[in-house]
């Protein structure tokens, strides 16, 4: 609660969560918070994973998507949410109209005034951007993922859709805090999900193997403003992408909070710098992430 206060009291307008985030809790605390502050602040949550089995017909159950939306109202103690996103529905989801028609109606009733969705694939945003009503896109966007900034961005801003930068330091490669001896806990997905045992490999380090990937930030290190933690050279390059609406990195810690807002502070990155970025990029990354994700 603390980091989430730091980060309002700091200008944050826009808060991220989902409703399988603790399962409802990660909700009703950013409710808790926002009763203690006047400000204006944009709520964003998502649904879909609640599914089970998760499958793009789920998307298409009217009743079970209203029911989680309801159960997200209610959770946010609010009587409209402000951003709903289908929270990362199976491809096939994206080519089934009703899935988007019952969030047209979920607008038209009151219960939401805008909806997006969150992405895996390129492609999935593309076709995701074809239907007229859906606002935002959120996907993997950062060092170690280029690809969304080629077609989709040009796209995206022809349609005047937000883009939400998520997983902007690639799972905590891109703070360059980590190396070979870190270690994680037998529940943190950066332990059990490298390989993609649990789901999508793509959100576990970006889709980038562990060792590739600190062989590239200790590059990307030399790069960085003498001035800025890693971190705050990886958030920064985001934001030198005019298409990207807004960054959503993680914050447990006041602390964190802080210093991942100084990166919005950081003077523009030299044109060298993003060239370098991408070499490192084509040396160590493409390969493994271009185009798979």
């Amino acid at each position: 609660l603390a980091a989430l206060h730091t980060a309002i009291d700091m200008g944050v307008n826009f808060i991220d969560t989902a409703d399988v985030y603790g399962d409802g809790h990660s909700e009703r605390l950013v409710a808790q918070v926002l009763r203690e502050h006047s400000e204006t602040i944009y709520v964003a949550t998502k649904a879909g994973r609640r599914l089970d089995p998760h499958t793009a017909e789920g998307y298409a159950d009217r009743d079970k998507m209203t029911a989680f939306i309801e159960r997200s109202l209610k959770n946010l103690d609010t009587e409209t949410l402000d951003l709903v996103q289908l929270h990362c529905p199976p491809t096939e989801a994206y080519y089934m109209p009703e899935v988007f028609g019952i969030m047209d109606d979920l607008v038209q009733a009151g219960k939401v005034q805008h909806y997006g969705v969150s992405v895996e694939k390129v492609e999935e945003a593309l076709k995701a951007i074809e239907y007229p009503n859906v606002k935002t896109v959120q996907i993997i966007f950062n060092m170690f993922r280029h690809r969304p900034s080629e077609l989709f961005f040009q796209e995206a801003r022809k349609r005047q859709i937000g883009i939400l930068a998520r997983v902007p330091l690639a799972s905590g490669l891109l703070t360059g805090k980590m190396n070979r001896t870190t270690t994680f806990e037998a529940d943190d997905h950066r332990n059990f999900n490298r390989h993609g045992e649990a789901f999508d490999v793509g959100e576990t380090f970006s889709g980038v193997d562990y060792e590739t990937g600190l062989k590239a930030v200790e590059e990307l290190m030399a790069l960085k403003p003498a001035d800025a933690t890693m971190a705050q050279f990886a958030l920064k390059w985001i934001l030198m992408f005019e298409a990207v609406t807004c960054v959503i990195p993680g914050a447990k810690r006041p602390s964190q909070a802080e210093d991942n807002m100084r990166a919005a502070e950081l003077l523009p990155l030299s044109d060298e710098t993003l060239a370098k970025v991408r070499t490192i990029y084509e040396r160590y990354i493409r390969e493994q992430v271009h185009h798979r994700w």
